[in-house]
């Protein structure tokens, strides 16, 4: 048998141009017998640890390794065409130290050679060869390079150069890729074999031995055509270009019996991988923590020391008289710390910690499990009291199991950017860094990309991804087994689309592109390319790993999360919004948390806008609730979570006294009273098996994890353990039963209480100030949603029910973002309108704090630069509205034509130009006075008024929202009471086929066209509070329905889902069947008006009223009473014969208003 090592192989972390999963090539080296493999990717090391880790464990030995790109000239030089990529060189770590310096060589070659590619050079050659056994690569070496431009002297000498640093460690490589197959690139092996004759030459010449490589880029050959499309993918080629780029298709893993045929006639080139496998020790890349060291003030001479001394301090301002319970609660903690050896830990987080508070940066109460440290409340890395909650340290930091701290800090949007630099700074660049993240193809993405390279039709290709489950993680291999025609589809005699999904399915989960983790951060000892791989990145400037976040922990890496919550930009800005509105300094650290308006706030479900708390699901349920206490908040935000939420019905009654509060042992009650006997959080059942089975901390953490995981060999040990130490305390075998079966059914969904409490008191802090701050608060929120205009709708909407006015944008109140004015009333922020730079906002507004309001706008076009405030600025600040605070003129007349056609807008500015260049040229008589030429004001024009559409199209069209008004706001009682869906459905998709569909709706834009056949067709935009949708309208319809979609139109549309008739049959339409005109359909449309009202709300004045308004809004609507007595609900019916009504605003209006009124109109 053929002994031989693949020693130049590249997986699917060389992005879109290897196919190799990591698994599979080592699954397929293990079948083989091969006894070693190399992974040796184009200038990365991405995959290095997962392949580590993965040829380990199948007892194969790994060989790590680069195919580095050598630059032609120096690293540093990035001019010439030929500094784009550089010699491939193949490098190989024969031991740990020739690991480092293959770490320090690929991280070099990102953060100083990057130009293209990442490229090193002969200068870290030399530097960092220690360890390293180099080979010459592909075609694309140096030495086959120049051996194809027939400069064999300028190979030979390179052959010497890279003896002379590498000694017996440089080999030289040859490849022989002989191939027939359709579609290949053939041209490869004729180069090769002139190639590779003079390199044997040469090796024998120079004594450097020779190896045989196959230049791995995929698993099987059968994986050839699926390789020829990812490479269209990298190129953006064309699948059928007979230009583009092609491989030999011969690039897969061969076996060592298929290497030996090919190499027969030189079977020492397969030997000699052999040699190089032998030199490869099998060294370790896991790490034990590497610590940074943190820097120590004077007086102490350790960090242990030091905590302690912070600790104490803390504990003081907390608790005051720290007694004995609180001392040995933080000496247990410390003492932990101290023995797993991370004091330097939290020393780190408290150092950043305090300088992002002393920057104004918001800082989150705490997050997951460190909310259970007493040390990290007293350090003020929580701000939540674990005593006080029952929250558990060893929930944290398990004594019994040395694992890394995770301290997770959520940051202020802004702000979390400046600690991250504050950190870079006191630690240094080179260590700190992102942690790298790889997206790969998804099932949907991977049908789309295939389908683009082979040109198939983009609607098919739209259908074949949508067939594809939305569930999360779906892969292709589950959407065939689900859905049948994506199965009959790749089935398909039609080759063009099984090839789609045949292809598809192979590429599906390669690596696409490389990302930065979103919240993820390592600080280092010292510089990380000592450790650890690192790379630069466009969406960074920070460093970042080239190992992801599963591994850079298994390497010593300290790894922490620095999180944007935007809840805490709202809570930050809305505290702004209250000093700047009203005086008032509020610390939102301090409000208290038995705040009655808060909790009615919760009780009425009025939580729209609350943290973790605003679904409509929690609503409901929050108003069955009516919590009264914070606790009540800390268990709902746990118990609303698939699993769990089926317990909240009994915790409601259980709190309100409909259902018994029971538990099994008496002592249970210290630790499940808040929770009504309900066991909620993991934290409970890790206190309760120390209190009645006498469990250690540590033994009860085991637990917690062990239900979580469903551990059933751990389990079934604990259980017995439990068991007996139950028993020793006397507690019946049957309730002891009981208890350890109910904490197997339920620990699974147990939530981590430290975390509940957390977020709960984010959210508390969220209610409190919109229970009293509503505008502030609100104003926060739509600013940190702006860019979501179906969210600043939704909010905006959310503020009418508050009755909190929101008013456009205005150039003397209105600041970047929305704000409170002088009347409690909500303005828009100039930034929201489109067309006004971020320079004329802040010119805008600086202005007016220097000199006060805006009088006039001849006094705002003086004082504002004109070059910030252009003509396109001007127009949008006109149209939208920010200048309707000057009273002498109306938004059309800016834009009316005058002389020559300038509009008034340019008369403006020409104006202005003129008034500043005079006041520019303003002398001094000699008498002291000022001398200046008196500017003449233009007369503001007449014209006509824009119609109230005209005026709301623009707001729209500037700000994204109809603003003053909506169109639709005259017609909100037929929309309500006549439709059953919203646009939005429609668009989604969210309503099946079949159903019969009302919507209402504005018509935006018209589009007339013509087809093929010479029959007209339309394409309709329409509008509603939801969305837009668009409507084609063709061949019957056209005809039936053209005259109702006319721009400005409000329609009530009826019409079907159904499945299309035509095209892609699979697809659903909506179908339309009548149309008309909102305007007529309380005439037509309203048959029967029935009123209810009780018997004890009758007297003459609203006879009186009910009789006037009938009188003066006569109509063709049927008007019914229905009169009842609310004790006994004995009711009696009665019909007016004669008068018929017009539902009129007014008499809507009036019923509205009236609380003990209800109407319903049939």
């Amino acid at each position: 048998m053929n002994n031989f090592t693949h020693l130049h192989v590249h997986t699917q972390y060389s992005i879109l141009d290897g196919l190799s999963a990591i698994p599979a090539l080592v699954k397929k080296a293990k079948d083989n017998g091969m006894t070693a493999i190399a992974i040796t990717d184009h200038g990365n090391m991405f995959g290095v640890k997962e392949f580590h880790n993965t040829a380990r464990k199948n007892g194969i030995k790994p060989i790590v390794g680069c195919e580095t790109y050598v630059a032609a000239r120096s690293r540093k030089l990035m001019e010439l065409k030929e500094d784009r990529s550089g010699f491939h060189l193949i490098l190989l770590a024969k031991n740990t130290q020739g690991y480092k310096n293959l770490t320090k060589l690929i991280s070099y070659s990102w953060i100083e050679g990057f130009y293209y590619r990442p490229r090193i050079d002969w200068e870290l050659l030399e530097k960092y060869h220690e360890g390293l056994i180099a080979s010459s690569a592909c075609l694309a070496g140096e030495i086959p390079r120049a051996i194809k431009k027939n400069d064999i002297q300028l190979a030979e000498t390179t052959i010497e150069r890279f003896k002379s640093l590498f000694g017996d460690d440089f080999y030289l490589e040859i490849q022989r890729h002989e191939t027939n197959l359709q579609g290949a690139d053939k041209t490869v092996f004729e180069q090769q074999k002139i190639v590779n004759q003079k390199i044997l030459e040469l090796g024998k010449k120079h004594n450097v031995k020779v190896i045989a490589s196959n230049d791995v880029h995929f698993v099987n050959s059968e994986d050839a055509e699926a390789h020829d499309r990812l490479i269209c993918l990298t190129t953006n080629s064309d699948f059928n270009a007979t230009d583009r780029l092609r491989y030999t298709k011969q690039e897969w893993m061969k076996s060592k019996e298929e290497m030996g045929v090919i190499f027969a006639d030189v079977p020492e080139v397969l030997e000699n991988t052999m040699e190089i496998a032998a030199k490869i020790e099998d060294f370790e890349l896991d790490h034990a923590p590497i610590m940074p060291d943190f820097p120590l003030p004077e007086g102490f001479s350790n960090e242990d020391d030091y905590l302690k001394h912070l600790t104490y301090i803390g504990a003081k301002k907390h608790y005051g008289d720290v007694d004995d319970k609180i001392k040995e609660r933080i000496d247990f903690e410390l003492d932990t710390i101290k023995k797993m050896g991370f004091p330097g830990y939290f020393l780190i987080v408290w150092d950043f910690l305090k300088a992002a508070r002393e920057m104004g940066v918001a800082v989150g109460p705490g997050r997951g499990s460190a909310a259970g440290s007493v040390v990290a409340y007293c350090l003020r890395i929580t701000d939540i009291d674990p005593l006080k909650y029952n929250l558990l340290f060893e929930r944290f930091l398990n004594p019994d199991r040395v694992s890394m701290p995770d301290i997770d800090i959520d940051f202020d949007d802004d702000g979390r950017e400046k600690v991250l630099k504050w950190v870079e700074k006191k630690y240094g660049h080179n260590r700190v860094a992102n942690i790298i993240t790889f997206g790969t193809m998804a099932a949907k993405s991977s049908i789309r990309d295939v389908a683009r390279i082979q040109n198939l039709p983009l609607n098919i290709a739209d259908k074949l991804a949508k067939l594809v489950p939305e569930k999360a993680g779906t892969s292709l291999q589950d959407a065939f087994k689900e859905v049948p025609e994506l199965k009959e589809a790749k089935n398909s005699s039609n080759e063009e689309i099984s090839s789609v999904l045949k292809y598809a399915e192979v590429l599906e989960g390669s690596v696409r592109h490389t990302g930065v983790h979103a919240c993820g951060i390592i600080i280092g000892r010292d510089d990380l390319i000592e450790h650890i791989p690192v790379a630069t990145s466009k969406d960074s400037d920070l460093l970042v790993t080239q190992f992801d976040g599963k591994h850079v922990e298994s390497v010593g890496m300290l790894k922490m999360d620095f999180l944007g919550l935007k809840t805490l930009s709202i809570i930050k800005d809305a505290v702004e919004n209250i000093k700047i509105a009203k005086g008032i300094d509020i610390d939102i650290e301090t409000i208290p948390l038995d705040d009655k308006a808060t909790y009615e706030l919760y009780s009425k479900g009025e939580t729209t806008g609350l943290f973790q708390f605003e679904s409509d699901g929690m609503k409901k349920h929050l108003k069955d609730l009516k919590p009264t206490k914070f606790e009540d908040l800390i268990a709902m935000n746990a118990l609303y979570r698939p699993g769990p939420i089926e317990y909240i019905p009994e915790f409601i009654k259980r709190k309100h006294g409909k259902s018994k509060i029971e538990y099994d042992l008496a002592e249970m009650e210290e630790y499940l009273a808040d929770t009504y006997g309900i066991t909620v959080y993991q934290e409970q059942v890790m206190l309760l098996s120390q209190k009645l089975a006498g469990f250690t901390r540590g033994e009860a953490d085991t637990l917690r994890k062990a239900m979580g995981k469903k551990n059933r060999e751990l389990l079934d040990k604990l259980k017995v353990k439990f068991v007996e130490g139950c028993l020793k305390n006397n507690h019946p075998t049957e309730k002891v039963e009981k208890i350890w079966k109910d904490w197997e059914a339920f620990a699974e969904y147990a939530f981590n209480k430290s975390h509940s409490t957390c977020y709960s008191l984010v959210s508390y802090q969220t209610g409190y100030l919109k229970a009293h701050y509503p505008a502030e608060f609100m104003s926060a929120v739509l600013s940190r949603n702006l860019n979501d205009l179906k969210k600043v709708t939704f909010f905006m909407d959310e503020c009418k029910r508050m009755g909190v006015t929101v008013l456009g944008a205005n150039v003397n109140e209105s600041f970047s973002r929305f704000n409170v004015n002088n009347e409690g009333n909500i303005r828009f922020g100039l930034n929201a309108i489109k067309g006004v730079g971020e320079n004329a906002v802040l010119n805008i507004i600086e202005e007016r704090k220097k000199n006060g309001a805006y009088k006039s706008i001849f006094d705002f076009i003086e004082r504002v630069n004109l070059t910030a405030v252009n003509k396109r600025c001007l127009e949008a600040l006109a149209a939208s509205g920010a200048l309707d605070c000057f009273k002498e003129i109306s938004r059309y007349q800016y834009f009316i034509e005058e002389a020559q056609g300038a509009t008034f807008i340019e008369t403006l500015i020409k104006y202005g130009n003129k008034f500043t260049e005079d006041k520019s040229s303003t002398q001094i008589s000699l008498f002291g006075d000022v001398m200046g030429v008196d500017i003449v004001k233009p007369e503001i024009p007449k014209g006509t008024e824009w119609l109230n559409l005209e005026k709301l199209n623009k707001e729209k069209d500037l700000i994204g929202i109809y603003l003053s008004a909506h169109p639709l706001d005259d017609f909100k009682l037929e929309i309500s009471h006549l439709t059953n869906y919203i646009l939005s459905d429609l668009k989604n998709n969210l309503i099946p086929e079949g159903k019969d569909v009302v919507v209402a709706g504005i018509v935006t834009e018209v589009k007339d066209s013509t087809g093929k056949n010479g029959k007209p067709y339309a394409s309709i935009t329409i509008d509603d509070y939801s969305d837009s949708y668009k409507i084609m309208l063709f061949s019957n319809d056209y005809v039936s329905f053209k005259n109702f979609f006319s721009v400005g139109y409000s329609l009530l549309i009826k019409g079907k889902v159904q499945k299309k008739p035509y095209g892609n049959t699979e697809e659903l339409e909506f179908k339309i069947i009548k149309v008309s005109l909102l305007s007529e359909v309380r005439e037509t449309m309203f048959k029967t008006i029935k009123i209810k009202l009780p018997i004890n709300s009758i007297n003459a004045e609203l006879i009186n009223k009910i009789d006037a308004l009938t009188e003066t809004n006569k109509g063709k609507t049927a008007l019914n009473f229905l009169i009842y007595e609310p004790l006994t609900n004995i009711y009696i019916e009665m019909f007016s014969r004669t008068k018929r009504v017009y539902l009129s605003n007014e008499i809507i209006d009036f019923l509205e208003k009236k609380s003990d009124i209800e109407f319903k109109i049939l």
